[in-house]
């Protein structure tokens, strides 16, 4: 990502919960999301409720990146869910892992009452602040913004300046980071994570191994790659399905679901067929 900008991903993360929102059978409501993407954008999300063009725009974007688009919103939906049975397990803080635009701490309402620590790129978090500043009013008082560069510094030293409480148990999201890091940066956050309290969950995405090493066994693949390279955000990292319960093992968390892409639209999208993404994957873990 350069420098001066924040990642483009997340907001078309954002982009892709305003237009669900806009949608009568949406899956949930996000009326924060079209305040963090840009003005193209924004006209057509308020397009959107027009069905020509709302075909459009999801053949359009289909084309574009296979599958992104439903595989995002059953993501966001899957991610929601998991975090509110993790909540009702007795999570008592969260703490989001390169938030981007992630807006769970204001349109969740089982989140009102509990703490939220998103950690994310200054650029990222600063930008995200201001919009909540102005779209808002006020950054939601339960939330707390801390800044790193995952790759250049330590989640330990960040803890220990701001005084994180690892005794509580712990929500942690990690989407749409790790295949964005060094495996050295990645192995050293799941080490970090696994110090928190037992009972904490931890729900991550990441990326099929393949999709680096041959990107064409995956529909949209080679293209998406390439695409990523032009804006500098190109993915480094990923796991073999079948090795994740393993490599977790080592820092004391247990592996209790990992899903691909064609699985969480079966869960949460069954009448919106689509293909492509099925490297993209959601898994939910617990400390042990």
């Amino acid at each position: 990502m350069k420098a001066e900008k924040t990642s483009r991903t997340a907001q078309y993360m954002a982009f892709f919960r305003a237009l669900e929102t806009k949608r009568k059978d949406r899956l949930f409501l996000d009326p924060y999301a079209i305040h963090f993407i840009d003005s193209k954008l924004r006209l057509a999300t308020r397009l959107y409720q027009y069905p020509i063009i709302e075909k459009y725009i999801n053949n359009t974007i289909n084309q574009k990146i296979p599958g992104a688009l439903s595989s995002g919103i059953a993501r966001t939906k899957y991610i929601d869910s998991l975090l509110e049975n993790a909540v009702s397990k007795g999570v008592k803080q969260v703490l989001i892992l390169g938030a981007g635009f992630d807006t769970r701490a204001v349109r969740l309402d089982f989140l009102q009452s509990i703490p939220v620590i998103e950690i994310d790129h200054p650029n990222t978090s600063n930008f995200k602040a201001k919009i909540y500043t102005k779209r808002i009013g006020k950054i939601p008082p339960n939330v707390t913004f801390l800044q790193i560069d995952f790759n250049k510094q330590r989640l330990d030293q960040l803890a220990s300046e701001h005084n994180l409480d690892f005794s509580k148990p712990t929500a942690v999201i990690w989407e749409g980071v790790t295949n964005y890091l060094t495996e050295e940066a990645v192995k050293s956050t799941f080490s970090f994570i696994s110090k928190f309290a037992n009972g904490s969950h931890f729900i991550f995405t990441y990326v099929h191994k393949n999709i680096l090493q041959n990107p064409d066994s995956f529909l949209g693949g080679k293209k998406l790659l390439q695409d990523l390279e032009k804006i500098e955000e190109h993915w480094t990292f990923g796991f073999l399905p079948e090795e994740l319960s393993g490599y977790l093992y080592q820092f004391n968390i247990e592996l209790i679901e990992d899903l691909g892409a064609a699985e969480y639209r079966e869960k949460f999208l069954p009448n919106r067929s689509e293909s492509g993404y099925e490297f993209y994957r959601t898994a939910v873990a617990i400390k042990k």
